[in-house]
C-alpha cells in the first residue's frame, strides 16, 4: 500500500522555497516566519524518509531526489493556481490572458508590459507563467509565449527572437572582462531545462568556444529555472550563463555585470502563439503588434 501523502501545507512551503530559491523569500511570499518554513521542510523530509536539500549554512540546494520531486510538485500547484484563475476569469470578456514560460514571463515580459497596459486601462491583462502548452485550444489563454518545437502544437504563431547567453555575475563576486581561465576558477551555476525543453548552451560549450584547453570544472549549483539561477548570480553565489533578454534590466541597474564579450546563440527561437478566437478579442491585435515590436530589439 502506498504511503499517505504529506501534509498539503508542507508541500506548499517546499514548492515556494524551491520556486523562490530560499527560505526568506518563500516566507515573505506566504506570510509566515522563516522558522515556520524550516519546520515544515523538516516535517516533509521526515515524512518522505530522505533529505530533499543539501544545507550549507543558510544555503539550500536540492538533492538528486529533491529535483524531480520539486518538478512534479511545482506542476501540481500550477494546476491548482490555474483552476482558481479559471473560476475568476469566467464571464470576463474584456480581458486578455497571456501565459509564458516562467522565466520568460518574469524576466522579459512582465517588466515591459506594464507600459503597454497603462494606456489601455479598459483591458484587464492577466499574466501566468508555466510550462504547459494546453491553454489556447481550451480557451483559457489568449496568447502563449513558448520556446522551440513546442510551438507546432499551436495553429497560429510568430517568431519573437533567438536569444544569446553571456557569463554574468554580481559585481560583488567579480567584474569583467575576465579570461575563460579566470571565469573557470569562479563558482559556476548551471541551468537544466530538461525534460520540458532542450537545453541551451552549457558551460562546456562556452569554455570550448572560448578556447579553454583544460576541461572546465563541474557547476557547483544546478537550477531548472533560469530566473532562479539569475537570482543566485545576483546574490553573489556564482557565475551564470544569462540570456540577453533576461538580463537586460539587471545589467542596466548594475545588479549583474557581463564577465566576457563572448556570446553563444540558443539553438531555437522564442515564439508567440494565438488562436482565431483570441486574436478577435478587444486589444488582442494591438497587444500582438506591441509584443513583436518589443521582441525586435533582441533580434
Amino acid at each position: 500500500m502506498a504511503r499517505r501523502l504529506p501534509p498539503l501545507r508542507a508541500l506548499e512551503i517546499f514548492e515556494a522555497v524551491c520556486r523562490h530559491g530560499g527560505v526568506a523569500r518563500a516566507a515573505e511570499d506566504l506570510g509566515v516566519s522563516p522558522g515556520a518554513v524550516s519546520q515544515q521542510l523538516r516535517l516533509l523530509e521526515d515524512h518522505v524518509g530522505r533529505p530533499l536539500f543539501r544545507r550549507s549554512g543558510r544555503k539550500l540546494e536540492l538533492t538528486e531526489a529533491g529535483k524531480p520531486y520539486f518538478e512534479m510538485i511545482f506542476e501540481g500547484f500550477e494546476r491548482l493556481r490555474d483552476a482558481q484563475k479559471l473560476l475568476e476569469q469566467r464571464g470576463d470578456i474584456t480581458g486578455l490572458s497571456v501565459s509564458a514560460l516562467p522565466s520568460l514571463m518574469l524576466k522579459w515580459l512582465a517588466p515591459r508590459v506594464y507600459g503597454w497596459q497603462q494606456s489601455r486601462a479598459f483591458i484587464d491583462l492577466r499574466l501566468e507563467g508555466h510550462h504547459r502548452e494546453d491553454g489556447l485550444e481550451a480557451g483559457t489563454v489568449d496568447f502563449r509565449l513558448t520556446y522551440g518545437p513546442r510551438v507546432t502544437l499551436h495553429r497560429h504563431s510568430a517568431e519573437l527572437f533567438v536569444d544569446r547567453v553571456v557569463p554574468v555575475a554580481s559585481p560583488k563576486l567579480a567584474v569583467g572582462p575576465l579570461s575563460a581561465a579566470a571565469i573557470a576558477r569562479l563558482p559556476l551555476i548551471h541551468i537544466d531545462w530538461r525534460p520540458d525543453h532542450q537545453n541551451g548552451p552549457a558551460w562546456t560549450d562556452w569554455f570550448r568556444a572560448a578556447g579553454l584547453a583544460a576541461a572546465p570544472p563541474a557547476p557547483e549549483r544546478l537550477y531548472s529555472l533560469s530566473s532562479v539561477a539569475l537570482a543566485a548570480a545576483i546574490a553573489g553565489e556564482g557565475v551564470a550563463l544569462g540570456q540577453r533578454s533576461f538580463i537586460a534590466d539587471d545589467l542596466a541597474s548594475g545588479r549583474l555585470v557581463a564577465l566576457s564579450a563572448l556570446e553563444l546563440v540558443l539553438p531555437v527561437p522564442y515564439f508567440v502563439a494565438w488562436t482565431d478566437a483570441s486574436i478577435r478579442k478587444p486589444g488582442a491585435r494591438d497587444f500582438l503588434d506591441w509584443l513583436l515590436r518589443e521582441a525586435s530589439h533582441f533580434r
